[in-house]
């Protein structure tokens, strides 16, 4: 079975999550990106949505996750939203990057970001 790709990036949901009390009690605007690896030829043979994953209804679902219960890191946050994609057939393994933009770091930098791989057993 090949493995191909639908990507989403740079998906901008507000959250509460951080170690500081600031970062729950205020919030700030995190970036995900995820990467689905699937077989999408059924889904192109058929012309078929329902083969497929709908990243419109992916999306709103990661965000809902990105909105929702805070965590103390983003090490968490990026599990939950690989759990969330590899819960949609026909996903196979997902590649998550969470951007944490406005990280509370006393320093001049551009992004922290955490990136996990996740697979079906």
């Amino acid at each position: 079975m090949s493995l191909d790709r639908i990507a989403l990036k740079g998906l901008r949901v507000h959250g509460r999550h951080g170690v500081l009390a600031a970062e729950r009690e205020l919030g700030q605007e995190f970036v995900i990106d995820a990467t689905l690896f699937l077989d999408t030829a059924p889904a192109a043979a058929g012309d078929d949505l329902t083969a497929t994953v709908h990243y419109g209804e992916l999306a709103e679902e990661l965000a809902q996750v990105v909105a929702g219960e805070p965590v103390r890191l983003i090490e968490t946050l990026a599990q939950r939203l690989a759990e969330v994609c590899l819960a949609r057939e026909p996903v196979r393994k997902v590649e998550v990057s969470v951007h944490k933009p406005a990280a509370p770091i006393p320093l001049p930098f551009d992004d922290v970001i955490v990136t996990i791989e996740r697979s079906r057993p």
